[in-house]
């Protein structure tokens, strides 16, 4: 038997889902947002996290499909646990008590430089000096959140923040072009 025709038998063989859940299905495809959040905190017993229209319609499909016709089976609830045992999970670990997982990135310390960290450029004949300090950069008196709203504030002109007071080099513009031609 071929694998096509192996499904086609598990499917025949699989019993059909009740004639009214296909309709309450087709009912949830038609239904507006507002409906499908209430319905989705009625089926699921909280309310969505993101209101998208199909998100919440296949959610809610899904839920009632498990309830009326049931879950996974306890076998293949076993091999998910074994297969989520083998995984290198940070809450796998010996001695992880919760909390927020970051991978270790050499580059994480340049994201939020530490408070009093000082940047300064020169720009068109005019020095400008930038404080870091907790929940942004100082300049001229004045918190800004980013590098680039310092920049902008200087020059009147959008900056990457990081580029105009070279903390990263301009991308070569030639990289990946093929050689320009003589003509």
């Amino acid at each position: 038997m071929t694998a096509s025709k192996a499904l086609q038998a598990a499917l025949a063989a699989a019993p059909a889902p009740p004639t009214d859940l296909v309709a309450e299905i087709d009912a949830l495809r038609r239904a507006s947002v507002p409906e499908l959040a209430a319905r989705y905190e009625s089926v699921l017993g909280r309310p969505p996290r993101i209101r998208h229209r199909q998100f919440l319609w296949k959610r809610i499909a899904w839920k009632l499909q498990e309830q009326r016709c049931g879950g996974l089976s306890s076998v293949a609830k076993a091999r998910l646990e074994e297969l989520i045992a083998q995984l290198d999970l940070p809450w796998n670990r010996p001695g992880f008590s919760g909390g927020a997982i970051h991978k270790s990135d050499p580059e994480r310390a340049h994201k939020s430089p530490a408070p009093g960290t000082v940047y300064e450029r020169t720009w068109h004949g005019e020095h400008f000096r930038v404080v870091a300090v907790d929940g942004g950069f100082e300049f001229r008196g004045a918190v800004y959140k980013s590098l680039s709203a310092v920049a902008n504030a200087a020059t009147g002109t959008h900056w990457n923040g990081k580029l105009f007071f070279g903390l990263v080099e301009r991308p070569s513009r030639a990289r990946g072009r093929a050689p320009r031609r003589a003509s």
